[in-house]
């Protein structure tokens, strides 16, 4: 937590971003109307700022001890990285899988304008 206040000081001060400052979130979900309705709980709740519902993409793992496969949705989540612990677990209560593949990577680099809308959309009223 201390990282991510840093982070944001110097995003601050700077005028620039910080790399790591923003992540996208990957969940996959088993049809659309679950991901429609995950999508907007997690922006109510000002969880992100940005969905993205990616249909149809094929998975194929193991479960218990069998390849599975299956046709899945993709929510790509903008959201701010200090919200991803918060984001993960609210996505665990709602998901209807067992195990739900949540997981987040940070962003690099990203438009300055497009980061400030970003941050915008996350803010309490």
């Amino acid at each position: 937590m201390l990282r991510t206040l840093s982070q944001q000081l110097l995003s601050v001060v700077t005028g620039s971003y910080v790399s790591g400052t923003y992540s996208i979130v990957f969940v996959n979900c088993p049809n659309e109307q679950i991901a429609r309705d995950i999508a907007r709980a997690i922006l109510d709740k000002k969880l992100t700022a940005s969905v993205n519902i990616l249909p149809k993409a094929s998975s194929l793992y193991y479960w218990n001890g069998e390849i599975e496969e299956a046709t899945e949705i993709l929510l790509l989540i903008k959201t701010k990285t200090s919200k991803v612990h918060m984001l993960s677990s609210y996505i665990r209560l709602v998901h209807p899988f067992e195990i739900p593949e949540v997981f987040s990577l940070p962003m690099d680099q990203g438009d300055v304008h497009y980061l400030k809308w970003l941050e915008e959309g996350m803010e309490e009223e």
